[in-house]
């Protein structure tokens, strides 16, 4: 897959085109995207994608922007999973933002990128003002010679699947329900730091997983998955949050204590699948007490994997 930090002033080939901001690749992206590529295949062009870096929500209302499902580097990733070829990576500014909705179809789609076909979400607006929508791209597209489809929203038993859902459901610590609207586990991938070694000192050792966003979609306990580490996904007791009661302060931490696990694996780049939901964070009066409920933790993270099989 190749990526791209500029538009071209002039296209030098042709593509196939979807643009969204795709934040956790759900099911209803997964099926434009499959769209994509197979018109894609019939043409025997690139499937590419244009995607946001910030989210425009982060540029404009910073302080009410959700919290992200998904980092670049993952996003970037389970695109590349979904045969996407070509990936034009926008820094979103007031300047792009102050792009009208013409300029924008005659100097990206047209002149920058000569889409010959172009996907969309069914509520898709550009440009200035947001005022570029469906009907304004199917007329340029019959002026410039290109396609333009509309995705139909998904639903899975009668449930719209969004990204908003999946941090619904993540918010109220339904996890399978967020499975099944991702089509997978819900994880959060990043490389193993050192951490204060608390775990260690009270006797649950656990692989400190560097977060780079400052907000996340759920916090608590969860039984949870790691690979990256050989071929094998290893269960473990997993724990997310800001760890109110060693007073760590406000970002959070991702920290997973594996099961019978003693390698060293600082500077791996590890994904952790969070499978299921224990309990939320809680603060503790004294680490005695605290090191009783891990234990309990680590007992019905241990239950759960006793009573569910995951490869």
């Amino acid at each position: 897959m190749r990526l791209y930090r500029t538009i071209p002033a002039q296209a030098s080939s042709s593509r196939v085109l979807a643009i969204g901001n795709f934040d956790g690749l759900h099911l209803g992206h997964r099926a434009l995207l499959e769209r994509l590529t197979a018109h894609a295949r019939r043409l025997n062009l690139p499937p590419a994608v244009m995607t946001f870096e910030p989210h425009p929500r982060e540029l404009f209302t910073p302080d009410q922007a959700p919290a992200r499902l998904t980092s670049l580097r993952e996003k970037l990733a389970l695109l590349d999973s979904c045969g996407i070829e070509e990936v034009f990576l926008l820094h979103f500014s007031r300047k792009l933002a102050g792009l009208s909705a013409q300029e924008f179809i005659d100097r990206v789609l047209v002149q920058g990128l000569a889409v010959r076909h172009l996907i969309i979400g069914d509520d898709f607006r550009f440009g200035k003002g947001r005022a570029g929508d469906f009907t304004m791209l199917a007329a340029a597209g019959q002026q410039h010679g290109f396609g333009v489809e509309a995705m139909h929203t998904i639903e899975i038993n009668g449930e719209r699947v969004s990204s908003s859902a999946v941090r619904d459901a993540l918010g109220a610590g339904d996890l399978e329900h967020a499975a099944r609207l991702l089509g997978r586990p819900y994880s959060i991938a990043g490389r193993v730091v050192h951490g204060g070694k608390i775990g260690r000192k009270l006797g649950w050792p656990t692989a400190n997983i560097q977060l780079k966003r400052k907000r996340v979609a759920l916090t608590g306990v969860f039984a949870a998955t790691v690979s990256g580490i050989d071929k094998r996904h290893l269960p473990g007791a997993a724990s997310l949050g800001v760890r109110p009661t060693l007073g760590a302060g406000l970002r959070p931490v991702l920290e997973i204590h594996l099961f019978d696990f003693d390698q060293e694996i600082y500077g791996a780049h590890l994904t952790v699948h969070l499978l299921h939901k224990l309990r939320d964070e809680a603060k503790f009066d004294s680490l005695e007490a605290l090191t009783a409920q891990i234990a309990r933790d680590v007992a019905a993270t241990q239950d759960y994997f006793a009573g569910n099989s995951h490869g």
